[in-house]
């Protein structure tokens, strides 16, 4: 059955009969920058699967094309960062089936958590209320493919750093963190693919 694909904002919303319809999955990509999240995320799109873009990313565009710093303040950044992803995580639920997120509301979490750090209760409440996918897809380092661009100014030891603090804290959210394999974006997505069909990561 064919689906009918539209864009909104960086959310690409994917419609099926209300018959067919199924509860939305939010599955998450974490990881350091430059680590092949994005290439991933719009390989997935040109399958016809829902994807929400970096949310980051796209503020830092939007700051550069209004001549402003690329980031303001930490906190202000982060405040930005998860105010916009709880937005499109809320419109996301009216998808159905799985919808692939570049990031997501509890990276942005994180983000505020290193510069002002979240209660515990308040932490629980969040996890709660925006639920993902119980496998969270982490994309290593990977130096081989890292480039830097306008909006990714990070050195590799910093996505390296990143990539071990978002790792921690979604262990820490309970979340099991699987690494995506370092293989070519379409061996990525088959992988991606057949461990949510398993619901299970398989070791060899």
């Amino acid at each position: 059955m064919a689906k009918c694909v539209a864009a909104t904002g960086g959310l690409t919303i994917t419609s099926l009969p209300t018959s067919t319809r199924l509860i939305m999955q939010a599955v998450v990509f974490t990881g350091g920058p430059g680590a092949g999240k994005t290439a991933v995320l719009h390989a997935l799109r040109s399958q016809g699967y829902a994807v929400v873009e970096d949310t980051a990313r796209t503020i830092i565009q939007n700051r550069r094309r209004q001549g402003l710093a690329p980031r303001p303040q930490p906190l202000a950044f982060a405040e930005e960062v998860l105010r916009e992803d709880i937005e499109n995580y809320s419109k996301s639920e009216r998808l159905s089936g799985y919808v692939f997120f570049d990031r997501g509301v509890l990276d942005a979490l994180c983000m505020f958590d290193q510069v002002a750090p979240v209660p515990r209760a308040e932490l629980d409440a969040i996890l709660t209320k925006y639920r993902y996918y119980r496998l969270v897809f982490c994309f290593p380092p990977w130096e081989a493919i890292y480039t830097c661009d306008a909006e990714r100014d990070q050195t590799f030891a910093d996505a390296v750093h990143v990539h071990a603090v978002a790792v921690q804290w979604y262990r820490r959210c309970n979340y099991e963190v699987v690494d995506v394999p370092k293989v070519p974006v379409s061996e990525r997505c088959d992988y991606i693919l057949q461990t949510l069909a398993r619901g299970v990561v398989c070791t060899s």
